[in-house]
């Protein structure tokens, strides 16, 4: 099959890495379409990978062509390709919920974190950044076949659907993180990285996180994984 470079309207995507490409092969071998070796490759992971390879009936291809096209600048040797699947999050679990993301590599990097405590329920509201980017895939380590997702066109067709105790994180809000009690199931509620939440989130129990006055706010990762700690401290 012929593949084109990435974009949002093509209905596969790829992994960039032996990592991800062993995540991808372990958590959704149904969806792999190829694999990939870069000629030179022979380094740690490929007998997982052909291993896998071989149980699910698929055959690497060893093609330097490819990697020009997807992975002209990295340092990559081993590309899965698979084709989009679709994804739904458990409607009574503790949700993140990122408004409007729109950044890949933060995207990715929240997933990581989120499955690294166990919340593995991500709910994104559109417009966003495309969860199946490479870019995301890469920062996530390969976190993103460990999650279940779902995206809503807006907030209010979200909140309609479930039930919810909502935490909106904001400057503006009415109380501090640390005199905060998470009550489940729990939806962590996170703005766009340039204008956060609009005021309409302070009529839940909106949170912030203080931090010295030096800064304007912090990184949005780094804002989720405090609050995703302090959520579930508990469980650790």
């Amino acid at each position: 099959m012929k593949y084109e470079k990435y974009k949002s309207s093509l209905p596969y995507s790829y992994t960039l890495g032996i990592t991800l490409t062993i995540e991808l092969l372990k958590k959704h071998p149904e969806d792999v379409l190829d694999i990939y070796y870069h000629s030179s490759f022979n380094g740690e992971g490929k007998d997982i990978v052909d291993s896998i390879c071989r149980k699910i009936g698929i055959e690497p291809i060893d093609n330097d062509k490819i990697f020009n096209i997807f992975a002209s600048k990295e340092n990559v040797y081993c590309i899965g390709v698979f084709k989009k699947f679709d994804s739904t999050v458990e409607k009574d679990a503790n949700h993140i919920v990122l408004v409007n993301p729109s950044n890949a590599g933060n995207l990715g990097t929240i997933i990581r974190t989120s499955c690294g405590f166990n919340l593995d329920n991500l709910v994104i509201i559109k417009p966003a950044v495309d969860i199946f980017d490479p870019k995301t895939i890469r920062a996530s380590m390969g976190a993103i076949f460990n999650i279940n997702f779902s995206l809503f066109d807006s907030f209010e067709d979200y909140a309609k659907d479930n039930n919810h105790h909502f935490y909106p994180f904001m400057l503006k809000a009415k109380a501090k993180l640390k005199d905060t009690k998470f009550v489940s199931p729990f939806s962590l509620i996170f703005g766009n990285e340039a204008t956060g939440l609009p005021d309409s989130f302070l009529e839940y129990d909106s949170v912030i996180i203080p931090h010295a006055k030096t800064i304007d706010s912090l990184n949005l990762p780094i804002a989720v994984s405090i609050a995703i700690y302090s959520a579930t401290t508990n469980d650790f």
